[in-house]
């Protein structure tokens, strides 16, 4: 009996295995890539077959969208305001320090110039008054129909204060090397 298990080609049945199976691995891989595909494709109706409606889960998404959506806003108007409210201060404060040196340019310069000052004064004050009467939505307002009425100098204004902003950063990194 022993004769006969030897007799047995016991190589052959695995490699008879081995290119059987390297054929059907072959196609089960060429039929992955189609399924694949049939599953990128296939993603969207994913909801669908668990019973729920595309109204039901977009409804749920707009929920928690708009709740996030909300808290930005906030967020975004808290910061706004805090913002209009500092710049509403610097801007008055340079204000009264252009008015304190109208007295300076008076006495060293001459009246002429110590009166351009003072109006200048008056403008940058005029100025932070209407910064600090204004709410943020009403800026913001005022900012859309200016760029409406005039999007050649908003571009301008947006490219100088980008260069203005850049140069400062570039200072600031400059300064702590």
């Amino acid at each position: 009996m022993a004769t006969d298990q030897d007799k047995k080609p016991a190589a052959k049945k695995p490699a008879a295995r081995k290119t059987a199976a390297k054929k059907p691995a072959r196609k089960a891989s060429a039929a992955k890539k189609t399924t694949t595909r049939k599953k990128a494709a296939a993603k969207p109706s994913a909801p669908l077959k668990t019973g729920a409606t595309r109204a039901a889960s977009s409804k749920s998404k707009i929920v928690d969208t708009d709740g996030l959506k909300d808290k930005a806003i906030e967020k975004a108007r808290a910061a706004a305001n805090q913002g209009k409210e500092r710049t509403g201060g610097a801007i008055g404060n340079l204000g009264k320090l252009i008015d304190d040196s109208a007295q300076t340019l008076d006495e060293n310069v001459g009246e002429k110039y110590g009166d351009y000052a003072r109006s200048a004064a008056d403008a940058v004050s005029t100025f932070a008054e209407k910064i600090d009467e204004k709410d943020v939505d009403e800026m913001v307002e005022d900012a859309r129909q200016f760029v409406r009425k005039s999007p050649a100098v908003a571009i301008g204004a947006a490219a100088v204060v980008g260069f203005l902003v850049s140069r400062l950063i570039k200072s600031g990194m400059d300064d702590r090397s």
